[in-house]
């Protein structure tokens, strides 16, 4: 059995936040489905838990990020994820309603961490930029499925 960390913090050393990605499943009723239709990719933005009627529920907010196209890239072999905004691509941070894809799920729900590579465009990456400062900064990734075994059994 290993243990893994999954970051959710607004100050990490001293320098910005650290947000990890991760799967999440979201075909529980079919645990014999696996690969990546089992899964959503999301970024965490806390975990936080509570007490209702004597039962302790573990949870994480998240944001979720859609896959692009129904099919890994040709080129790499990996998935393609952008973040979910609003119409006025404005990120769905705004409301915790139903309508919003920022979301409240189970702590159990998350699988992994999920390793997300910039997909870069044409223009030039400023030299100021931060680690923190990618999901900000590009306006899509791939899906490392070579970040590990788990990534690549999910992923592949």
């Amino acid at each position: 059995m290993q243990t893994e960390y999954i970051c959710s913090t607004p100050l990490w050393r001293n320098e910005g936040p650290r947000f990890n990605c991760v799967f999440v499943g979201i075909n529980l009723d079919n645990p014999e489905e696996t690969g990546i239709s089992s899964y959503d990719i999301t970024y965490v933005l806390m975990f936080f838990s509570f007490t209702f009627q004597g039962v302790l529920y573990p949870c994480a907010a998240i944001w979720w990020f859609n896959k692009i196209g129904d099919s890994p890239n040709e080129d790499t072999g990996m998935w393609m994820v952008h973040p979910d905004f609003l119409p006025n691509h404005s990120p769905h941070t705004t409301s915790w309603c139903s309508s919003s894809r920022v979301h409240c799920t189970l702590s159990d729900t998350v699988y992994h961490t999920a390793h997300l590579a910039p997909i870069y465009g044409s223009k030039e990456i400023p030299n100021d930029i931060k680690p923190y400062h990618s999901y900000d900064t590009f306006q899509a990734f791939f899906v490392n499925k070579y970040a590990g075994y788990h990534a690549f059994k999910i992923a592949g």
